[in-house]
């Protein structure tokens, strides 16, 4: 009986395994040059770490977390998102007292009881990037040059970045009255869930997907033209940063992102080829988070790309390397001989694929040429007894007899391969 994957959750199988693989070093790369360390969280949380920090209006906590009691009656929750857990992790820890300035990233699934669609799924993978300890315009320029950065170097030269303000605790609550009033006078017109969020989050009126509410909201005011003086300056000094870098950022004035715990600078990453749901990541500032979290009150600022819908728009989709060399042995001793050839060249750096298992020479050849290997070593009975292995050449179609001794090192056979290469070029 077959027992397929559960509604949502998907199976990466190895070439598409490659290529989140050259994603995450990418990251890895660009995070090592801003200096950006891991920390790894734990999958499952105490359900109030996110009804606190992302605000019980939001869809994710209202309708999409999976959510469980644990033994001891305890509510716990497998994350939906990362930033919550970040934070936890620096307020438990202290992390505060040992370092003024936290420049964490993450990578790893997260899940979500939505309905599952192009490239978003129940379970998912983000690439998320944290900066705790400073709330001053020049820290969030910094993290959406990393993000630039780290686009570009996975090549993603289409994508764009949509930019805002939210304001803060001193401009906001006007603002979210203004956009309250609004919203009540096309009440009529709002979806029930729109309805509910009048009073409890006002702001989310922006932010729902339902066509009719969009179309009633399309003239709402926008947070960009109520900022205070503080806020205006703050979002003025961060576009001047972008812009004498070089750094083309998209203002939108209805980017009002989907959790409570950001204010000021708000972004998000556009990708063409998506369809209407075209965003490959988001993020923002959290002045105020941490405290609310028992820390102490200080700003942060981050995004979280997805890992699914990033190799959904990559250009080139680079999958598992072919072998430097494959091995065929032929006969019990030549498998016996061949797996101890390959476990030293393994042991060397070399990359070695052998297809023992009694097959038969075109059998093996066969999954020679499936693997993109560039050259064969075939080892037989005549191999045996020179002891040295036949090369087959998989591009020019040549054979080798008995060129590389069974005994070489990783060194001595690329020299060997690189000679008899040479040797083949000069004679086309």
């Amino acid at each position: 009986m077959k027992i397929p994957a559960v509604k949502g959750f998907r199976d990466v199988l190895p070439d598409e395994s490659a290529r989140w693989t050259w994603i995450e070093q990418r990251a890895r790369d660009v995070f090592r040059r801003y200096h950006v360390h891991e920390v790894r969280v734990p999958i499952v949380e105490r359900t109030n770490l996110f009804t606190r920090s992302i605000g019980d209006t939001t869809d994710i906590v209202e309708k999409e977390m999976y959510t469980f009691l644990d033994r001891d009656e305890t509510s716990i929750s497998l994350r939906p998102e990362g930033t919550a857990s970040v934070v936890r992790a620096y307020v438990e820890h202290a992390v505060a007292a040992q370092e003024p300035v936290s420049k964490w990233c993450y990578f790893g699934p997260m899940f979500r009881r939505e309905r599952p669609q192009k490239g978003r799924l129940r379970q998912f993978h983000q690439i998320g990037a944290e900066v705790i300890g400073r709330d001053d315009a020049a820290a969030d320029a910094e993290v959406l040059l990393l993000l630039h950065d780290l686009l570009e170097s996975l090549r993603l030269a289409q994508v764009e970045i949509q930019i805002n303000s939210l304001g803060d605790g001193q401009c906001r609550p006007s603002y979210r009255e203004r956009l309250r009033a609004f919203g009540e006078s096309r009440r009529e017109r709002l979806c029930e869930n729109c309805v509910r969020r009048l009073e409890r989050n006002p702001l989310r009126l922006l932010d729902c997907k339902s066509p009719d509410c969009q179309a009633a909201m399309a003239d709402a005011p926008m947070m960009i033209d109520h900022l205070c003086a503080d806020c205006a300056a703050h979002f003025a000094t961060v576009r001047a940063m972008l812009e004498r870098e070089a750094v083309a950022v998209t203002l939108n004035p209805r980017i009002v992102r989907g959790l409570d715990y950001y204010n000021r600078t708000a972004f998000e990453v556009l990708a063409p080829g998506l369809g209407a749901q075209n965003a490959v990541g988001a993020g923002g500032r959290y002045d105020g988070l941490v405290k609310e979290l028992g820390g102490p009150d200080v700003g942060g600022i981050g995004f979280a790309l997805g890992v699914e819908r990033l190799a959904m728009v990559l250009p080139e989709m680079p999958g598992n390397a072919a072998p430097d060399v494959f091995l065929c042995p032929i006969g019990p001793v030549a498998e016996a001989e061949a797996m101890h050839f390959a476990h030293r060249l393994r042991r060397d750096g070399m990359a070695v694929e052998i297809d023992a298992g009694g097959k038969s020479l075109k059998s093996q050849m066969r999954h020679a040429d499936r693997s993109g290997a560039r050259c064969v070593l075939i080892i037989g009975e005549d191999e045996l007894a020179a002891r040295a292995a036949t090369v087959r050449d998989m591009i020019g179609k040549r054979d080798y007899p008995r060129a590389v001794s069974i005994g070489s090192s990783a060194t001595q056979l690329r020299e060997t391969l690189a000679h008899l290469e040479e040797k083949a070029d000069g004679q086309t």
